[in-house]
């Protein structure tokens, strides 16, 4: 079966959903064409919609393009690759060349020609294999493709093309990107094999991977929310320019007049918003969230979780609240690796920033485009006076915060089995007052 199978069938499918639409709006009154629900467009599913806002005209239904939508108009950009080619080119998918693996399968670096012309000269690209059996599955596949063969913006990988064969072994799903030398965000960050992130390499990083999510959220027709925004899945290329990658669970964002799009909670834990978490409602400022997580990681050079320290350090945001940005211990969190190479009043900035990224509600959360603008301003501080301040007057040692901090959760560890036990008790009250009145019911006088 032709690797163009599944999107000529989606497309023809949809097609015809459009013109049996403008079918039904020829033939029905003027006053019901007014009114269009969210499941004739789709989105019923998939949309929180306010209460003053709970129908929407045909017109401005069908104006918003979906990203299916576009990829049809650019999806020409891409190369539809042989299986054949992408076997040859990773020499039988070689232990010897893989360079990257994970559930959703394998990454091998290869050298092809971004065109089906034979005298282009052939480029380094990644070729990523998706494991039959692993998480990634053909929905996230196919959602990649579809993105990546959408957008187009200096911080974000670029698809050069994709592969999808159903064989007699199976279904071989494959995407071919651009090739980034020096892996990626998180690499650099927590890897004690690579020499530290300079500070300011590391801003220009959060720098660029913000144009990267400004963009997706701001700069498209389609607003798009990746939900997956974590340091490794920032690539990094030989300038050591950022890159977004692996949108395989970015969504569209809500249609015009809605809240967010209620879909199942999928992400990473420790980067995903508690929102989005507890509600399934997402919004850009999901993305946000995650964002503001990624900030203290590259000022801490700590993951957001971390099993093997100790108890009270073990989550990364629980942690750093105990050294605000606007106390002189705050450079205790600053990662030691910078060797106080770094702007104490950017760092502190940036802290700001990510308290701001972090707010509770979504909707105090700034914009990426905000995000940005802080961000240049911050790096106009070139100073690297960075140091271990003194301690303020009366202000708590590190063993006592860490102290304070084990109490605290001995304390939410008490409240939480007090809480069950009443639980416990009530039920078995009930359970009691119920054989009771059975007992009576079966032994009347």
């Amino acid at each position: 079966m032709g690797c163009l199978h599944y999107f000529k069938e989606k497309h023809k499918q949809r097609r015809r959903r459009q013109q049996q639409q403008q079918q039904q709006r020829k033939s029905a009154p003027a006053a019901c064409s007014t009114n269009v629900s969210s499941a004739q467009t789709g989105r019923s599913e998939d949309s929180g919609t306010p209460k003053e806002a709970t129908s929407k005209s045909a017109g401005s239904a069908a104006s918003q393009r979906s990203i299916p939508d576009l990829y049809e108009e650019r999806a020409r950009n891409l190369r539809v690759f042989s299986f054949r080619e992408l076997r040859n080119a990773t020499s039988n998918f070689s232990s010897l060349v893989k360079i990257g693996e994970g559930g959703f399968g394998t990454v091998y670096k290869a050298f092809i020609r971004p065109s089906s012309d034979e005298k282009a000269d052939k480029i380094a690209v990644a070729v990523k294999k998706l494991n039959p059996n692993g998480q990634q599955g053909h929905r996230q596949w196919l959602a990649e493709v579809q993105f990546l063969g959408v957008v187009e913006h200096p911080n974000l990988v670029k698809l050069i093309g994709y592969c999808a064969v159903d064989g007699e072994r199976g279904a071989q799903r494959l995407l071919v990107y651009e090739f980034m030398p020096n892996k990626t965000l998180d690499d650099h960050l927590f890897n004690k094999a690579y020499p530290p992130l300079p500070w300011n390499a590391r801003l220009q990083v959060v720098l660029g991977a913000a144009e990267g999510l400004s963009y997706l959220h701001e700069g498209l027709e389609v607003q798009v929310i990746y939900r997956d925004f974590k340091a490794s899945n920032v690539l990094l290329d030989e300038e050591f320019r950022p890159k977004l990658s692996d949108f395989g669970l970015a969504r569209e964002g809500p249609s015009a007049g809605n809240t967010h799009v209620s879909t199942a909670v999928m992400g990473t834990y420790g980067y995903a918003a508690p929102d989005y978490v507890e509600t399934g409602h997402l919004t850009v400022k999901s993305d946000v969230f995650s964002f503001g997580v990624v900030l203290y990681e590259i000022l801490t050079g700590r993951r957001s979780m971390e099993r093997n320290r100790p108890r009270n350090e073990q989550k990364l945001l629980e942690w750093v609240k105990h050294y605000p940005f606007d106390s002189n211990r705050f450079t205790r969190i600053i990662d030691p690796r910078l060797e106080n190479k770094y702007s104490l009043r950017a760092a502190r900035e940036i802290a700001q920033l990510a308290d701001t990224c972090l707010f509770k509600h979504a909707k105090d959360r700034p914009k990426m485009s905000e995000v940005i603008e802080t961000l240049k301003r911050v790096m106009e501080y070139k100073d690297l006076d960075g140091q271990v301040e003194p301690l303020e007057e009366n202000s708590p040692p590190r063993d006592e915060i860490e102290k304070q901090s084990e109490q605290e959760n001995y304390v939410e560890s008490a409240r939480r089995r007090m809480l069950h036990l009443e639980k416990l008790t009530e039920n078995l009250k009930s359970v009691g007052r119920r054989r009771f009145v059975l007992m009576k019911a079966g032994n009347p006088k």
